[in-house]
């Protein structure tokens, strides 16, 4: 492994560091964005169960806030419960794009990986190019410069599809599910406000 990245050449070291970078991003993403520690099941039942006993939606929020992603969008409608439903629906809504932006988190990232990654490759590519017409020369191609400049041409061009490939994959696999995430939150909240104004019986009614 180690004889290829020499004979790469420098141009291979950024792609080395997008390697790096792809995969650390793909492992956190894919242990924060677990759909149990996002929406945890059941919860908004609980929640609605609490409320048909009598709890205080403020003290429920104050639970609420710091237990899930979920648990924050809820929080935001139970410190409106007493709200006209345009207030509460509001409240959510901005609640939700906060969550949305942060489970967006490194997805901007992870896409730029995946766009640049083959024009590092190419790049590696035209270095190699440079260097094989530069082992060229009146009393003929210099062996060790030509065998390098085609190294670096087709290790990095190789590398850089390697890397784009798989980062691609993840980074539209994860604002598909981050989406997923969302309207799954979003139909929670509207659960909410339909009880909180009567439109819909909660838990045991």
């Amino acid at each position: 492994m180690w004889s290829v990245i020499q004979a790469s050449g420098w141009p291979i070291w950024p792609l080395l560091l997008a390697s790096i970078l792809a995969v650390a991003i793909i492992i956190e993403r894919a242990w924060t964005l677990r759909r149990k520690r996002i929406n945890p099941p059941g919860l908004l039942d609980s929640v609605l169960e609490e409320l048909r006993r009598g709890a205080s939606p403020l003290e429920l929020a104050q639970r609420l806030e710091g237990h899930s992603p979920l648990g924050r969008v809820l929080a935001a409608g139970l410190r409106n419960y007493g709200s006209s439903r345009e207030v509460m629906k509001e409240a959510i809504e901005d609640a939700g794009r906060v969550v949305a932006h942060e489970l967006e988190r490194y997805l901007t990232a992870l896409g730029t990986i995946a766009a640049i990654s083959p024009l590092l490759g190419l790049l590696g590519t035209i270095v190699g190019m440079i260097e094989i017409f530069a082992s060229q020369s009146a009393a003929g191609a210099n062996p060790q410069q030509l065998a390098h400049g085609i190294s670096v041409a087709l290790n990095t061009t190789g590398l850089g599809l390697i890397i784009a490939i798989p980062a691609t994959i993840f980074w539209r696999h994860f604002r598909a599910y981050v989406d997923s995430l969302v309207i799954e939150m979003e139909q929670e909240a509207v659960r909410l406000v339909e009880v909180a104004h009567g439109e819909r019986a909660g838990v045991g009614a």
